[in-house]
């Protein structure tokens, strides 16, 4: 699902953000007022993100290959808990899978940006790599920006006059939608969160398949023709936590005529360490997480 313009028109305003996270949610006179977010995983299945932005409620939804609307995984409000509807390793394999069918959607970004607050993480997660991959996601959020006028008299000065305190220039704008402070409060997980999972309408099968299916994407995905010859080198940078042979690698699949946007993305410069330490892991058919805690 490429990013559609209205939803990277909001992922780029910083506001968005503060409504989506804080107790209030509502925007007022928002455009559009409804919004709703298909992320197609794999085999027909998919997330589906509802978000009202007039009331601030988002519902989460699971959407399968003979289903014409998602069923609710969980339902969220202003001033009420996020409902745990994923597995924190549901959420990131699904992102995974996500980025690897569609290049505009990298990983970790907007997926584990907009989702994260469904999937927290639980005493079975390494709490710091969850928080590594959320603040890496919150950190990825870009927007263009325009060069400042730089600052200068309309004729050369005199010498005495051409110093900087005379001629100061105005700042450069960050290209980064949210500030320090926003990524460390979005990063940090919520005290609190509604247990659905027990509930009889939860599609627990559903959800089962969905998962089953992109763990099989992504186990498929080294034995493609491009990337058995890299599998010894990604499986030795995944065991040693080395990602100094990224630049190798990037090579042999390159020089074997890999073309999948994503996959050079990841491991191109300049180079993002949780983005590709992912790809790796993939490349060597290792767990997801394998490299990742040597870098958190």
């Amino acid at each position: 699902m490429p990013v559609t313009e209205a939803l990277r028109r909001l992922s780029e305003d910083p506001a968005f953000w503060s409504r989506l996270r804080a107790d209030e949610g509502a925007i007022d006179d928002p455009e559009p007022a409804e919004l709703r977010i298909n992320l197609p995983v794999t085999g027909g299945y998919g997330l589906v993100l509802d978000l009202d932005l007039a009331t601030g409620e988002q519902t989460l939804g699971l959407r399968g290959p003979a289903t014409s609307e998602p069923v609710q995984l969980g339902w969220a409000a202003p001033g009420r808990p996020y409902p745990a509807a994923l597995r924190w390793h549901e959420l990131e394999l699904c992102a995974r899978v996500i980025a690897l069918e569609d290049p505009t959607l990298p990983h970790p970004g907007l997926v584990v940006a907009l989702l994260g607050p469904f999937a927290p993480a639980t005493a079975e997660d390494d709490g710091n790599a969850v928080a590594a991959v959320r603040e890496a996601a919150y950190r990825s959020l870009r927007r263009d920006v325009p060069q400042p006028t730089p600052n200068a008299p309309e004729q050369a000065p005199l010498p005495l006059f051409t110093g900087d305190d005379w001629w100061p220039q105005p700042p450069v704008p960050s290209p980064h939608v949210l500030d320090e402070a926003a990524i460390a409060a979005y990063t940090a997980q919520a005290p609190s969160h509604l247990q659905v999972r027990g509930g009889l309408r939860f599609p627990h099968e559903g959800l089962a398949e969905l998962v089953r299916r992109a763990a099989r994407r992504l186990s498929q995905l080294p034995e493609e023709q491009w990337y058995a010859d890299v599998r010894p080198l990604a499986r030795h940078m995944a065991d040693t936590g080395d990602l100094g042979p990224v630049r190798a690698l990037l090579s042999v699949l390159t020089e074997a005529g890999c073309d999948h946007p994503t996959v050079l993305d990841a491991l191109s410069e300049p180079l993002v360490p949780l983005e590709a330490c992912w790809m790796v892991e993939t490349l060597a058919g290792a767990p997801p997480g394998t490299l990742v805690r040597h870098h958190v």
